[in-house]
């Protein structure tokens, strides 16, 4: 029996930004373009549907002329590689020519186009990813990628070898599906291939490896995924040592769902070290780093049951510090202690107010500008913070 997706059981292929953007393919070449990857895959799995992309006979140029033609804008974000971005009614879709791979190097690969649909299958990673759906909900499979839906299977296409020795990137990539929409055991000769091809990981850019990781760990729950990546040797060949999967696997029984805490907790010390390495947004160094700081983790530690010292705290480092290294704290140990929900709540939640009084006031006070001044307005600041910051400007200007 044939496999079919309902239109109208899925928004998405209804909506009218995809009909605009289908309709303006199909009147340069009938049929000839399709749906494919993640939205048919998550749409089988029953899962949501995000990003849509599209797959196409035209050529990148026929392609943004069809799509040109009937008012929609076309951004050439991966011409080289054949892949337009069409924006109709706000919205974002992925169109790529078909393609066949010319050569590899393990990183990149340079591709011709075709018109042949199971070439353009032949080359993608996994057979769950090489599915594709016509606007009536006909699925089109070249690989098999059908059979591995019902048990959630993550199958590389053909020899998973070869795929590999494509992209090392692939590597990553596997245990990023696995832990995201795999069950059950892995597919064994996807792991024997990671496995033996870990030495090909250190061609990768930190960018793509960063990107992956994060993908990685915002999986609802990828500790099998981590577990399995210590088993192969893939977490020491990328990042120097076998991780804490059970401290991961606290911090998602806690609800810490964010990729940076549980990258501090898988790695634990080594975390702060791979800054550098991952090439890190400034904000993501500086959030790792202070969930590194030994100081803050001890001042947290010793403090946060009493609410008043916890707001202490985020005034003073920050909802987002406080509440990390909390998350860090309480999946030390194999069960948090008391309250440990409400104190997380509490660090996210206290919106700590402004200091009310400036250099300005105390001056109209008759104080000084220079040291007087400033041990006069950290004097005063301390106060307020002591009174849970229910001091008055008022208040604070009479304490002088």
């Amino acid at each position: 029996m044939a496999v079919r997706l309902n239109p109208a059981d899925h928004d998405w292929m209804t909506a009218p930004a995809t009909r605009r953007v289908m309709s303006a393919l199909d009147a340069a070449a009938a049929g000839g373009s399709r749906f494919v990857g993640g939205s048919v895959r998550n749409a089988l799995l029953g899962e949501p549907v995000a990003d849509i992309d599209i797959a196409t006979i035209l050529t990148p140029e026929a392609a943004q002329a069809a799509l040109e033609a009937a008012g929609i804008a076309v951004h050439p974000t991966g011409i080289e590689h054949g892949t337009l971005t069409a924006v109709a009614d706000h919205h974002p879709f992925e169109v790529t020519t078909l393609r066949r791979d010319v050569s590899t190097d393990g990183r990149r690969a340079t591709v011709s186009f075709t018109t042949d649909w199971a070439e353009d299958a032949a080359r993608r990673d996994f057979r769950i990813n090489a599915l594709y759906a016509g606007m009536t909900g006909e699925i089109f499979d070249y690989v098999g990628g059908i059979a591995d839906i019902p048990d959630r299977r993550i199958v590389f296409i053909g020899k998973a070898e070869d795929r590999i020795a494509e992209d090392y990137l692939r590597i990553l990539r596997f245990f990023r599906f696995y832990a995201r929409y795999g069950q059950g055991e892995p597919d064994a000769d996807a792991v024997r291939a990671c496995t033996a091809m870990t030495d090909g990981l250190a061609q990768l850019s930190a960018e793509r490896v960063s990107a992956e990781t994060k993908k990685l760990l915002a999986a609802p729950d990828p500790v099998s995924a981590l577990r399995l990546m210590a088993e192969t040797g893939v977490s020491a060949a990328l990042f120097g040592g076998m991780g804490d999967a059970e401290r991961v696997e606290r911090l998602v029984r806690l609800g810490a769902d964010d990729p940076l805490i549980r990258f501090s907790g898988w790695m634990g010390e080594r975390a702060a070290g791979l800054i550098t390495q991952l090439k890190l947004s400034n904000a993501e160094a500086l959030r790792l780093r202070k969930k590194s700081d030994p100081d803050l983790s001890r001042n947290i530690m010793d403090k946060w049951p009493v609410r008043a010292e916890l707001e202490k705290l985020v005034y003073r480092h920050g909802n987002q510090a406080v509440a990390d290294q909390l998350f860090l704290i309480f999946s030390a140990p194999e069960e948090p202690p008391e309250g440990w929900g409400g104190a997380i709540a509490h660090a996210l939640s206290f919106d700590a107010p402004v200091f009310p009084l400036t250099g300005a006031d105390l001056k109209r006070a008759g104080i000084a500008a220079g040291p007087e001044m400033g041990d006069t307005l950290r004097r005063l600041e301390e106060a307020w913070i002591d009174s849970r910051f229910r001091l008055s400007k008022a208040d604070l200007l009479n304490l002088i």
